[in-house]
């Protein structure tokens, strides 16, 4: 971008923006840029050479002045954009005055802010707006947009992004996050707005447009978690008996995760240095319960407490990590992919124990995600559905089967710790994950069994699965420019090769085809919404996918490995590992090009 059009962005952001603490980060770099400060000029140039959009997960960025960034103008834009659209998508009830919107907020910097004038704006439009009074988890806020019958939602949060990221996730009203036509339908509206309405807090009250929410959705809620159980008697009986050290690093999941699994007689011991709400998580480098650093205190405590299971949940309390000891007392880490695949089965295990399971049951994950769960839906006869990632695609077809009542869904998941084990949230759901992993950790110990001994039954049983992920950050315009080329490259060239397996097919989403890459001409319909993801099946089975950030600058490939274990685990552990060794290297050789 030239100098002259970085500075007339600056100029009208300025103008537009009436936080001061935004406007007067941006002010002082234009003065700093007008005396040709190139640090500052570099700065501006990252802060306004896009405009945030709605990606997999909402709005998300780093928080500051200018329009790539999060602050209160592009919060107001885009509720203003999202009021809009809501009037225009229910005419009667705009008509009549019953539309209504319920927002929540996270631990995050400026959450509450965001969330207050989120609140506002949509009760200026006439919109009523239930605003929870403190901070909630991202999936009470969509069980309480099902439970008020509400036609949409926003939850402020950045999940588990660093601190000096937020967010903006909006819903519509079936609870689950908004999906096409809608986000683009919001984003028209939102490039459109010429004016944003607010009214001040005392006079929404007072109209009856803001009311403000607590423990009538807290003790719903926290029900309903406890009644996606199997087992009562099983927890009544064995309950006291397990101890389990819990963090929600520094987020929102501590009141729900310690009050539901207080409540059915647990143990929950609570990480002191990280119960507390807290923006700047300063205990960890990322609240991420994926990656291994965020555990550590929790792992310690846990080992020191001779603790049967290790829990987290991100600050929004939508995904859920764990860890579990082995036979020697350390805890081993178990990744999204195990925790979805151990969780899936004593799902459906239970439900057929049960007489629970219906004969039209079907399952959802993301196709990112291990089929290590294809193959435990396999042996319960449960239909397994492919879908994009983000877990509004799970609901989106979720939605599907409750419309068409074809489908009973039974479960959801993907490899970013997201379960969703209830019908009530649409979305994943750390808090009900919690109570079903303390259920079913309850129920491998009364067959005599932990959970990571039947871990390796599953194996055994189903073929060893070895996942693996690997990111690279491309910041700034020019990142955003090499992953577009990458991917460009990837889909006009394709793969012959990885780790020295062939390519046998190429899935490229974007286009919606398949086709082998010998044979590039013929090629069959893949019937997903198109999404800028590639995957490539190699000989033996093996999927690698490749797949930009819909929501942060950066690559993701995935592995997805399977190896027969009929001739031993540990056997079938080794090849895995030097096959995705190989691959890995491939990959890391390919992006060190990029």
């Amino acid at each position: 971008m030239e100098k002259s059009e970085i500075l007339e962005r600056a100029k009208k952001y300025i103008a537009d923006e009436k936080d001061e603490r935004f406007r007067k980060e941006v002010e002082d770099l234009v003065e700093k840029a007008k005396a040709d400060d190139k640090d500052a000029l570099a700065e501006l140039e990252d802060r306004f050479y896009q405009t945030l959009e709605f990606g997999t997960g909402g709005l998300r960025g780093v928080m500051g002045g200018g329009t790539n960034r999060m602050n209160t103008l592009e919060i107001n834009l885009a509720t203003q954009g999202l009021a809009n659209y809501v009037l225009k998508a229910f005419p009667e009830k705009a008509k009549d005055g019953t539309l209504s919107a319920v927002v929540a907020y996270d631990s995050r910097k400026n959450s509450d802010v965001f969330a207050e004038a989120t609140a506002l704006i949509l009760a200026a439009n006439g919109i009523k707006a239930y605003l929870f009074t403190g901070l909630r988890p991202t999936p009470e806020l969509s069980y309480a947009i099902r439970e008020l019958k509400a036609q949409t939602g926003v939850v402020v949060t950045a999940s588990h992004n660093p601190p000096q990221y937020n967010g903006y996730k909006a819903y519509w009203d079936n609870g689950a996050q908004v999906i096409e036509p809608h986000d683009v339908g919001i984003i028209d509206e939102v490039n459109a707005v010429k004016e944003v309405k607010t009214i001040s807090k005392e006079e929404a009250l007072k109209s009856g447009k803001l009311v403000l929410i607590d423990k009538e959705i807290d003790e719903k809620f926290w029900a309903m978690c406890k009644n996606q159980l199997f087992r009562p008697d099983l927890i009544k009986e064995k309950a006291s008996s397990v101890k389990i050290v819990y963090t929600p690093l520094h987020g929102t999941g501590a009141m729900h995760v310690e009050k539901v699994l207080g409540d059915l007689g647990l143990k929950v011991i609570t990480v002191p240095e990280q119960r507390e709400p807290d923006g700047t998580f300063h205990t960890v480098e990322k609240p991420n319960p994926e990656e291994a650093p965020a555990l550590k205190l929790a792992v310690e405590l846990g080992e020191k407490e001779k603790a049967d299971c290790v829990m987290a949940t991100d600050p929004d309390a939508d995904r859920f990590g764990t860890a579990f000891p082995g036979k020697d007392g350390k805890f081993v880490l178990v990744t999204g992919n195990q925790m979805g695949a151990l969780l899936c089965e004593y799902v459906l295990l239970s439900r057929k124990e049960l007489g629970k399971l219906p004969a039209n049951a079907a399952a959802i994950r993301s196709i990112v995600t291990s089929p290590f769960t294809d193959y435990i839906c396999k042996k319960y006869g449960v239909k397994m559905h492919e879908c994009l990632t983000g877990f509004k695609w799970i609901a989106a077809i979720e939605d599907e089967f409750e419309k068409a009542n074809t489908e009973t869904y039974v479960y959801g998941l993907e490899e970013s710790y997201g379960y969703k084990v209830e019908k009530e949230v649409m979305d994943k759901d750390g808090v009900s994950a919690a109570a079903m992993c303390a259920e079913m950790t309850l129920y491998w110990a009364s067959q005599g069994k932990s959970i990571l001994e039947h871990l390796d039954d599953m194996y055994k049983e189903f073929g060893f699965f070895e996942d693996r992920a690997i990111a690279q950050n491309f910041p700034g315009s020019a990142g955003k420019e090499t992953m577009a080329n990458l991917m460009t490259k990837l889909r006009t060239e394709g793969l012959k090769t990885l780790g020295g397996k062939k390519v046998l097919c190429i899935k490229d989403i974007g286009n919606a085809v398949a086709y082998d890459p010998e044979k590039p001409n013929e090629k069959t319909e893949i019937k997903l919404p198109k999404s800028n993801v590639l995957q490539f099946v190699l000989e033996g089975g093996t999927i690698v996918s490749a797949r930009p950030s819909g929501t942060e600058p950066k690559i993701k490939f995935y592995i997805n490995a399977r190896t027969d274990a009929s001739a031993g685990l540990d056997a079938a552990k080794l090849e895995s590992g030097k096959a995705c060794d190989a691959i890995t290297a491939d990959i890391k050789a390919l992006l060190a090009k990029a």
